[in-house]
């Protein structure tokens, strides 16, 4: 992993922003704006960026296979390949729902896993350049300059707890014994938006029911690597092949983890 790959990375990602992304924000026409299923929007713009990302990454190592989440809508079997010795992954915009109406946030990201482990994670804000960058062992980085994470100092701790997935008897179970112990804002929508939230200190805590690899690869190494903790509730490394297992925990700190994950198992 170098600075080099990092710079190859963020080309094609500014490339697909540049053409793709930004010229069709607050520009889009009711007929560029599909629902692919219950709550999940799509738009002509997530599939021209994917195809422009998958063609870029693909000259960066043409030996990696690639799975991107409009890819795998079609064609689900590509899953298969988050496994694979060397694996590409791209959500082509993370935060759809925000981009459809117009509205931040919304970003790209694209992670690199080995054998199921994610091994560098690249997020990009189209809105206001900001790039954050990780790999594993390496320590996470935005716009070059390395960052720890840090929490708010808030008492109690800031949550953003997105319970959009969460069957219904989970959802009031989150809500009655986890929630009141921590200061609740609006989660972002956007996983792309979170991760660097809890990293910069805006959030303490987050917890995600559905843990799809194109929403999670990047953010989940870019918090660990900046010295947060993202795990399953019960200490598990997140893996990108083991991406339908639902629920992660977040926090800007391991102690704050451990907290939560100790109120978590007790629900």
């Amino acid at each position: 992993m170098s600075t080099a790959l990092d710079a190859a990375v963020l080309a094609v990602i500014k490339d697909a922003a540049a053409r793709a992304v930004m010229p069709r924000y607050q520009q889009l026409e009711a007929h560029e704006v599909i629902d692919k299923s219950p709550g999940e929007l799509v738009t002509v713009a997530d599939r021209e960026a994917e195809e422009i990302l998958a063609e870029g990454l693909a000259r960066i190592l043409p030996e990696a296979a690639i799975v991107g989440e409009e890819a795998c809508e079609a064609n689900p079997a590509l899953m298969d390949r988050l496994g694979d010795a060397l694996c590409w992954i791209i959500d082509p915009i993370d935060g759809t729902s925000n981009f459809a109406a117009g509205k931040p946030p919304f970003g790209i990201m694209v992670a690199l896993a080995e054998a199921g482990e994610t091994i560098g994670g690249w997020i990009y804000d189209p809105l206001h350049g900001r790039f954050c960058t990780a790999h594993k062992g390496h320590g996470a980085f935005i716009d070059g300059s390395a960052v720890t994470a840090r929490t708010s100092g808030q008492t109690p701790p800031i949550a953003a707890i997105s319970l959009v997935f969460a069957d219904p008897t989970r959802r009031e179970a989150l809500k009655t014994h986890i929630a009141p112990h921590y200061t609740l804002v609006d989660i972002p929508r956007c996983a792309a938006e979170q991760y660097p939230r809890i990293v910069l200190g805006q959030n303490d805590i987050t917890i995600f029911e559905r843990t799809l690899a194109w929403d999670h690869a990047a953010g989940v190494l870019f918090l660990n690597e900046a010295g947060g903790k993202v795990a399953r509730p019960d200490g598990a490394p997140y893996r990108v092949d083991q991406h339908l297992r639902p629920s992660l925990i977040g926090a800007a700190s391991p102690a704050l983890w451990d907290e939560l994950a100790e109120r978590m198992a007790a629900l």
